[in-house]
């Protein structure tokens, strides 16, 4: 595999993870005016159908394989955990905490991504192996830096005359109690999500067509979003959009944070594998950061630098004992007699 092969995949999910932090902080916006949580998931789901089910049709329209009802099934359990419920627990926990907050639980993924794949034998980990102890380093550096951010704030570096309302009491037990609440709702998504890699993996090896399996796949996480709406709402009013924010923020969801995003990131594990993905989780709050300094104004902590370093530094330890043991694989199948010696 030459450079510019492998900078591909590296390159895809840079992209992929600036849109999806974009789309956390348009939702985030939308989720405060009082946007119905499910709503969003359902519509954001049903524009990725509706787009990207034109694509998938001329695109792979020749080479499709057929579509038997074990690949249906595989397809409908991979929208309801990885996309409705997972989509839907994030919003949940986006709400009662924050972007920044909210993002930084993703980085968990990898780590989850890592450990489930291990008794399914998607990932195998040689401590023996240099790339082997690189990966398990990798991981914990990033779990480290999500922990860092989650429970360190720091000093303000920027701002320094930034007033903050001091809360009383009461007020600092209830926003204590909402971002333990928050916590729960963004632990459960992220295993939803992580296990969201590891279906696409297999689905991926008996379906090999990412925009025919993203239009199905979205198109199943919005009636499911749909009728679990009108189970736990059943309020038709909030059906209704309004306003150009809610709009906008919706239709950006669905055709590039559901679209592009999931036809990148199935892509991605089919080339480099399902942890190598979900490796790319830290950068979306990394960019959320950024937005939160740059366009929200909020002031930027000691806390988050410090965890932010952390993160990329796990990233690029956990990718390159990836990319080492992917070299490892390939030299084996090269010159099976030198490492059968």
């Amino acid at each position: 595999m030459n450079c510019h092969e492998q900078f591909k995949p590296v390159a895809a999910m840079v992209v992929v993870s600036f849109a999806l932090a974009m789309v956390n902080v348009f939702l985030k916006k939308i989720i405060d005016e009082g946007t119905s949580h499910l709503v969003i998931v359902a519509y954001r789901q049903l524009i990725s159908a509706i787009f990207v089910a034109p694509i998938a049709y001329f695109w792979e329209r020749k080479n499709r394989p057929k579509l038997t009802v074990q690949i249906l099934c595989q397809l409908f359990f991979s929208a309801l955990l990885g996309v409705t419920l997972a989509q839907y627990l994030f919003l949940l926990g986006l709400e009662y905490t924050s972007a920044t907050f909210s993002c930084a639980f993703l980085n968990v993924v990898p780590v989850m991504t890592f450990l489930l794949a291990l008794p399914f034998r998607l990932e195998k980990v040689n401590m023996k192996s240099f790339s082997g102890r690189a990966k398990v380093v990798g991981a914990l550096f990033c779990i480290g830096g999500a922990i860092v951010l989650t429970l360190y704030m720091g000093k303000p570096l920027t701002n320094p005359n930034h007033l903050i309302e001091q809360p009383n009491m009461t007020n600092s037990r209830n926003k204590t109690e909402r971002w333990a609440i928050g916590s729960i709702f963004l632990i459960a998504g992220c295993v939803g999500w992580a296990s969201w890699f590891l279906m696409q993996a297999w689905i991926g090896k008996r379906y090999p067509c990412q925009y025919s399996s993203t239009a199905i796949l979205s198109s199943f996480a919005a009636i499911q979003s749909a009728i679990l709406s009108i189970i736990i709402k059943r309020n038709p009013s909030g059906w209704f959009l309004k306003g150009y924010l809610e709009i906008t923020s919706i239709l950006y969801a669905g055709i590039v944070g559901s679209g592009l995003c999931y036809v990148g990131m199935s892509w991605s594990v089919k080339r480099r594998g399902p942890v190598f993905t979900s490796a790319f989780a830290p950068l979306i709050q990394i960019f959320v950061a950024m937005f939160d300094f740059s366009i929200l104004h909020e002031p930027l902590y000691s806390g988050s630098v410090v965890g932010s370093i952390l993160v990329i530094i796990g990233l690029y330890i956990l990718l390159w004992g990836k990319s080492k043991e992917i070299e490892e694989c390939e030299s084996e199948i090269a010159h099976p007699s030198s490492s059968a010696r």
